[in-house]
């Protein structure tokens, strides 16, 4: 075998480091599915620049990793369940940060008598990553909305119910 049969050790380190990005961003949706709040806070930096602005309006946010368990359980936590998948990941990596663009579907269910029990929505993430002594963090998020389908209402019931 010669030299080129073999990825250099530049460039497995760069295939480790891609994978260690979409490990910690699936692990925000993952940790959220699952209402793992503790384990959510771990995935974020000490502060972290959420925009969900697409599909909210408003301004974006900068909040705390614990600021962001406790939104995201008073919403997330009323649905029966939750699904968010993100595929598609694309990765640049600089010194000591990074961002992962990537697709997403997340479906929210909630048994509702006078709707549909579904709302799922589609678009983009783009991730904006630090790495910090515990490995990658996310320090930003930027949600882009660009299809919905299903009771968008359910939302607001998801959020009476864990409120």
């Amino acid at each position: 075998m010669g030299t080129t049969d073999h990825p250099a050790p530049a460039d497995m380190l760069r295939l480790v480091e891609r994978q260690a990005v979409i490990d910690v961003c699936t692990r925000m949706a993952w940790h959220a599915d699952r209402r793992d709040w503790e384990a959510l806070k771990d995935v974020f930096a000490d502060e972290v620049r959420l925009d969900y602005t697409s599909l909210n309006g408003g301004e974006p946010a900068l909040l705390a990793p614990r600021e962001i368990a406790d939104a995201w359980s008073r919403v997330l936590g009323g649905f029966d369940a939750t699904q968010h998948l993100i595929a598609n990941h694309l990765v640049t990596l600089a010194e000591d940060t990074a961002v992962c663009t990537a697709a997403f579907q997340a479906t929210h269910r909630l048994a509702d008598p006078f709707g549909a029990p579904l709302w799922t929505l589609g678009g983009t993430y783009r991730f904006d990553l630090v790495r910090s002594g515990e490995g990658w963090r996310i320090s930003g998020v930027v949600m882009t909305a660009v299809w919905g389908d299903g009771n968008r209402e359910s939302t607001a019931s998801a959020a009476r119910a864990a409120g």
